[in-house]
């Protein structure tokens, strides 16, 4: 974890028993170990939302290359691209 190995750990609890004092070392203990699982739940959710949209993203995807296209090559010239009959009749 971290690589903090147990000697680390018990340096790191003796320090903090000395600052905070025993009395309230148990409520930090609480308070940090509430805020952790707080912290773990809005990063597996946040990862679920993430894995939900790309799963949703990728599905049309596959499915819309497999379609045919709804305007083929013939369908494409609009009236623009046709010469008008009024503009012949000038001469």
């Amino acid at each position: 974890m971290f690589g903090i190995g147990v000697q680390e750990l018990i340096i790191i609890a003796v320090i903090a028993l000395l600052i905070v004092g025993p009395k309230k070392l148990p409520d930090l203990a609480k308070t940090l170990g509430k805020g952790l699982r707080d912290f773990q739940k809005a990063t597996e959710g946040i990862t679920e939302d993430i894995k939900q949209t790309v799963q949703s993203d990728e599905t049309p995807k596959n499915n819309a290359s497999q379609e045919k296209p709804l305007i083929t090559h013939d369908q494409k010239e609009t009236k623009a691209d046709q010469p008008d009959e009024t503009s012949n009749n000038k001469s």
